[in-house]
């Protein structure tokens, strides 16, 4: 993926991660389109970063994601790119009688189902492009789960899953697929996360992911240093021991 000149969809722009990254590649020379379920943040963001779009999306609702496809290339033709960064992140308490499934099915209705259906219906104007780039976001607890939220892990885990997948049955057009995957970051993704002393620092976390974008450009996984130690954890024969410390 070259660091300039897309146009580039983000999901989930309006806050967090997805915020972080809209700014950092409009600075890069990026036409920037943000897209979310609320308008007040997205409004907020484009107006204090002259030239950026955005524009509201349901994620859950299969109808509403293909309206907002077909409007978007209509109104962005140049579209090349889109980092699939909104979703949610719940504890659930898997013991508890009942057990409620309304969190576990929002956040695979959200993490996994919205990703699918909005580059299935991206996929025909990326293709007829030639060259275009799909970034997916997973997490490092795509590879050693976090045991009090275990549908937002596996939803994650499915999507590393899924991106190799869709890798190699594109291998052979002009697409191509980057799995962002994150350690934990210092948002508001999760109640306390922005002020656990072990996120990384939104700033430090964006400012190395770009870098990898920029300085390493065929990667098919885009990792911070402080993520490795998850994505590495089975590789490295110390599966137990990560699992330990991170659910101690």
């Amino acid at each position: 993926m070259k660091i300039t000149g897309n146009t580039i969809l983000i999901t989930g722009g309006g806050t967090g991660i997805g915020r972080a990254l809209a700014e950092a590649l409009h600075a890069k020379g990026n036409q920037i389109i943000i897209a979310g379920r609320r308008e007040g943040p997205l409004r907020e963001v484009a107006a204090a970063n002259p030239g950026m779009a955005f524009a509201t999306l349901d994620i859950t609702d299969p109808a509403a994601i293909k309206a907002f496809a077909a409007t978007l290339v209509a109104d962005h033709p140049a579209l090349d790119a889109v980092i699939l960064n909104a979703g949610i992140m719940k504890a659930e308490d898997m013991l508890a009688e009942p057990y409620d499934l309304t969190d576990a099915e929002a956040t695979i209705t959200t993490n996994l189902l919205g990703p699918i259906r909005l580059v299935a219906a991206l996929l025909p104007h990326f293709k007829a492009q030639g060259s275009a780039t799909i970034l997916t976001v997973s997490s490092g607890l795509a590879f050693v789960p976090l045991a009090a939220t275990p549908t937002y892990n596996a939803t994650k885990a499915a999507i590393h899953s899924w991106s190799q997948s869709l890798r190699h049955q594109l291998k052979d057009t002009g697409i191509q697929v980057i799995e962002i995957a994150p350690p934990a970051v210092a948002t508001d993704l999760m109640p306390g996360h922005a002020e656990n002393p072990h996120s990384m620092p939104l700033a430090d976390y964006i400012a190395e992911t770009v870098s990898l974008l920029e300085t390493q450009p065929e990667a098919a996984e885009n990792l911070v240093e402080r993520v490795k130690f998850l994505r590495n954890a089975e590789r490295s024969g110390h599966y137990d021991q990560v699992f330990a410390q991170l659910n101690g």
